[in-house]
């Protein structure tokens, strides 16, 4: 590239992320594509089937696979995979759904509505076996720790991350990818196959905005906080304030505006 900084001109190689699309089959039939970022792909898969409702627990997913033969002369492009349910998991109609295409950036733009998400949540947004109360000392300090976490972002810069912390603001989890509701996936996604889900007790925190496909990816994962550096929408107010999320946004220094849920912090 051909950099221009206060009047001086040059010439140096930079590093770029990577944005490549990823095909979803269930059951052998496709069902969505998303633009992402290669890694954590099994990850993705089964957290984007959390949010959709299909999957919900470990036992109901039998395996991942990415799909050999993808391309004209036989070869694995790694950017297709197959999840293939447990016996008597119900499979969704693919031929009556959308086929979903679903971008970088929007998620699965116009798919879900606050009606939706209420009927296909499996469990309430609760705290756990305890009351979660969260300091706001504890709150300001998350956004320096998710940015300590991110890796890939200090080479590139191009990056979202989500991480999954403790009621003690303790690390859990963390995973970036182009698509912020893309990270969001791979975290959900690992949980799942760990068994972990539903995540009730922890603390989400997004390195961009709260939008409505972000809040709606907590609540099905049964993540009581949700928390992000920029602004909520609307709708994800609406969602957070209808489940009894706690919604926060603007966390930056000693500032947040809290949207929904404030009982949970100790104000």
């Amino acid at each position: 590239m051909v950099r221009v900084r206060d009047g001086a001109v040059n010439t140096r190689p930079d590093t770029l992320v990577a944005e490549e699309p990823l095909e979803i089959r269930l059951n052998g039939k496709p069902l969505a594509i998303t633009m992402r970022t290669p890694g954590d792909d099994f990850d993705l898969a089964a957290g984007f089937l959390v949010s959709e409702g299909v999957l919900g627990r470990a036992d109901e997913l039998a395996n991942i696979v990415y799909c050999a033969g993808a391309t004209a002369d036989g070869g694995n492009t790694y950017n297709v995979v197959d999840v293939r349910l447990a016996p008597g998991v119900p499979v969704p109609d693919i031929a009556l759904e959308r086929n979903v295409y679903t971008t970088s950036s929007c998620g699965l733009c116009g798919k879900a509505s606050l009606d939706a998400v209420r009927t296909t949540a499996r469990w309430p947004v609760t705290d756990g076996p305890a009351p979660l109360r969260l300091t706001p000392e504890l709150l300001f300090a998350l956004p320096e720790r998710l940015r300590e976490a991110q890796r890939v972002f200090d080479r590139t810069g191009g990056l979202h991350a989500a991480a999954l912390f403790s009621p003690g603001g303790e690390l859990l989890d963390v995973r970036e990818d182009v698509g912020r509701h893309n990270a969001v996936d791979k975290l959900v996604g690992a949980a799942l196959r760990q068994g972990l889900l539903p995540l009730a007790g922890s603390v989400l925190m997004v390195s961009g905005r709260a939008s409505f496909e972000l809040a709606q990816k907590a609540v099905m994962a049964g993540i009581p906080v949700l928390a992000a550096v920029s602004a909520p929408s609307s709708l994800a107010v609406d969602l957070a304030a209808e489940t009894g999320m706690t919604l926060i946004g603007f966390l930056r220094g000693s500032s947040m505006n809290i949207y929904a849920g404030e009982e949970r912090v100790t104000l």
